[in-house]
């Protein structure tokens, strides 16, 4: 693939931050066009980090794809080759990741199913997990929560829990969630309490790819924050959130952002309508500069829609209201 071809499919930082890691090369393909490829993906889980999911990066991510499977047509061996092929899984994800993020549902479950095909040509279970992870969030996008759970449960049943604790903590933690959103809340916490015990047993040593590296102590924490609001435990939730903002590194701005939400509901579901209000509105500051994903929005509409419900002549309210509807109008 074209140098210029690839900047042309991209936009902004997006081609700025991947581009140069994508270039061709005639020659045999081996182990170092491999590395390459991967650096691409360390960029633009990045970029994910701080933006969250846009069409920029979900070229940039089925630029890389393409680039990919085009190398691994000139392997050097069929090691190469799989290594390619987990490579393009990979990158696919990365853009069918994007587009959960995004709202863009149907997209995403395309995007998903080709990576699933990509992850089992590859053989590589930790694609095949992070997949799993992305149907479940997918299928609690779109209300199928017992989905959700089932692709859970997939995700814990791939080789790669076996072998690496914190990845069946992620595949129990997604689980929870389901349980919770049926409101099921025995399995949601023994699910939760599953993905504490395993992430106990993690070693921090270990190496891994960098789209995992939002998972951790911080994070299973902003999700037990969920899980706990969810089953009608707000104030657990709000406590949980508290410690989660705390934890969660800079970098993760997005995430810090859903975490900011999440406190919210929970003080709002607490009747704390003023301090909801406020917690709120900063999560616009938190993204300041870019546009909000179409996840995050999400949550805010939930926020929005219990606060109409339960103080909906509330000053404090109809102003928050105001600023809701003034931000969406923006972007």
């Amino acid at each position: 693939m074209r140098r210029r071809d690839f900047i042309t499919a991209t936009t902004g930082t997006t081609a700025a931050v991947v581009a140069p890691v994508l270039s061709s090369r005639p020659t045999a393909v081996g182990t170092s066009d491999v590395i390459r490829l991967r650096s691409g993906l360390d960029a633009l889980t990045a970029l994910d980090n701080s933006r969250g999911g846009h069409v920029g990066l979900e070229q940039a991510a089925l630029a890389g794809a393409k680039d990919a499977l085009d190398k691994q047509k000139l392997a050097a061996s069929q090691r190469i080759r799989r290594r390619l092929f987990s490579v393009a899984a990979d990158y696919t994800a990365t853009a069918a990741w994007s587009a959960v993020d995004t709202r863009q549902l149907d997209r995403a479950q395309s995007l998903l199913d080709r990576a699933l095909y990509l992850a089992g040509m590859a053989m590589d279970s930790v694609a095949e997990l992070r997949i799993w992870n992305a149907y479940a969030m997918l299928a609690r996008q779109r209300g199928e929560h017992a989905q959700a759970i089932d692709s859970g449960y997939a995700a814990q049943a791939t080789a790669v829990t076996r072998r690496d604790p914190l990845y069946a903590s992620l595949a129990h933690a997604r689980t929870a969630i389901g349980h919770s959103n049926l409101g099921d809340r025995k399995s949601a916490l023994r699910s939760l309490g599953y993905a504490e015990e395993f992430l106990g047993k993690a070693s921090t040593a270990e190496q891994r790819p960098s789209w995992v590296a939002f998972y951790g102590p911080a994070e299973l924490t902003a999700i037990t924050a969920v899980v706990r609001d969810r089953i009608g435990d707000p104030a657990e939730a709000e406590a949980a959130s508290h410690q989660a903002l705390s934890a969660i590194p800079v970098q993760f701005r997005r995430n810090r952002a859903l975490a900011t939400a999440q406190l919210a509901l929970a003080q709002l579901h607490q009747r704390d309508i003023d301090q909801a209000c406020a917690t709120a509105e900063t999560v616009f500051g938190l993204m300041s500069g870019n546009p909000i994903p179409g996840r995050m929005r999400s949550r805010l509409g939930d926020f929005y829609r219990d606060l109409i419900t339960l103080a909906p002549d509330a000053t404090v309210a109809q102003e928050w209201g105001d600023r809701y509807r003034s931000e969406w109008s923006r972007l």
